[in-house]
């Protein structure tokens, strides 16, 4: 096969590009993690990242991917035989739960009606089950913020409401590997208790970091936890970390990567950097409806500003419109996961991506619709040109930042 010209547009709902910026801060001799240089790239790091997750409280970091934040979340706070209630949002909130299942806990899977897998946590359903949890045995509550199979988001405002509505002392633990740095997200305001996010999403860097943000009662909540914990331990980390440094060996360069990320999203302003994801999800949502295809996510209100999941016509598989994708415009789109796999293909529209990029995307979808043979009008990219164009018109100058 010949190789094709150009960037691969990798739009995927993350990993996500990497700007080259980033690429250039990790291209860089790796240093002794144990000197004075590291121990400046460490505390600027760690600080930084208590800005992203809008926290005062320590955000942990290891050298893994999202995955072993999860288990980093659970064997930190819990023991063996704790219950744990855990919303079904979508594909990754059941993996997570299937790490606490192999790790001795004992989730209990929440859904409300059918479409569990349309929608974001239900606050009302969580407020009504820890109610009925006289005895407080559920130890904890596991929703996933940014559901990436789906598209859907989950209101973890609300869901800190209904827990403190239902008075009860159960840990609030929130995904939000695909949210962090693309999505408003706010550790302290809304009273999450443990935090889980990854480096590969919104953060714009290479796969191999992953964090967990922690509250004050989930550190106390260590001082009873009889889970196994070597290399997840916080209390492990916390020390050394004080004064810069890691207790084993860190990614170093993937460090100098996120202290330059960190820099970026404040560059540009987290809250433009919001309105951006908003926009360019709209813009997409735009042409999905005027081809006349159906949005996985049921509610407005919950709509992913990281991702929109459109959903097959029946009788097409989104394994075979996705290869055609690939094969004629070197483009990733994402897969159909768990429930949906072959009904769903997802469009990432999230880090460092700008107007111009949404529209080279649309331009792949629209085309591979029509060479796959998919039922669709047309227009859809033409649709979403215009909602961008609007915007621009409309907005003060200099509301939209350029990045280097």
């Amino acid at each position: 096969m010949p190789t094709p010209a150009g960037r691969h547009f990798l739009q995927i709902p993350g990993p996500s590009n990497v700007p080259d910026r980033i690429l250039r801060a990790i291209d860089r001799p790796t240093i002794d993690h144990r000197g004075p240089e590291f121990q400046r790239l460490g505390l600027d790091v760690l600080a930084g990242l208590k800005t992203v997750f809008r926290t005062q409280h320590p955000v942990v970091m290891f050298p893994a991917s999202g995955t072993g934040a999860w288990e980093a979340a659970l064997v930190n706070t819990l023991s063996p035989g704790d219950r744990v209630l855990m919303y079904e949002t979508g594909q990754f909130a059941t993996l997570w739960k299937g790490i606490a299942e192999r790790l001795g806990l004992v989730p209990e899977f929440l859904a409300v009606g059918d479409d569990s897998w349309r929608r974001g946590a239900d606050a009302a359903a969580i407020e009504a089950r820890l109610a009925a949890d006289r005895g407080h045995e559920i130890r904890a509550v596991c929703v996933v913020h940014n559901e990436t199979s789906t598209g859907v988001t989950s209101d973890i405002a609300a869901v800190r409401k209904a827990i403190d509505r239902a008075g009860h002392p159960a840990l609030l633990m929130v995904d939000t590997i695909s949210g962090l740095g693309s999505i408003d997200y706010r550790h302290d305001e809304w009273g999450v208790d443990v935090t889980v996010a990854g480096s590969q999403k919104g953060m714009m860097l290479p796969p191999g970091l992953s964090f967990n943000a922690v509250s004050p009662k989930a550190l106390e909540a260590t001082k009873s936890s009889k889970l196994p914990k070597s290399f997840w331990s916080w209390q492990e980390m916390l020390g050394p970390n004080r004064n810069g440094f890691f207790p084993y060996t860190p990614s170093t360069n993937l460090m100098y990567g996120l202290r330059e990320a960190i820099a970026m999203l404040h560059e540009e302003g987290l809250d433009n950097v919001f309105a951006r994801h908003r926009r360019h999800a709209e813009a997409t949502r735009i042409a999905v409806r005027t081809w006349g295809m159906e949005i996985q996510c049921l509610n407005e209100a919950e709509y992913s500003p990281v991702l929109t999941a459109v959903r097959m016509p029946d009788g097409h598989d989104e394994a075979a419109f996705r290869k055609v994708v690939l094969e004629h415009f070197d483009m990733s789109l994402g897969s159909g996961l768990g429930k949906v796999a072959g009904k769903v293909f997802r469009i990432g529209h999230l880090g460092d991506f700008n107007d111009l990029t949404l529209v080279g995307t649309l331009a792949g979808v629209g085309m591979g619709l029509e060479i796959a043979g998919i039922p669709h009008a047309k227009g859809g990219v033409t649709a979403a040109m215009h909602y961008l164009a609007a915007a621009h018109k409309a907005a003060p100058a200099g509301t939209f930042v350029t990045r280097s």
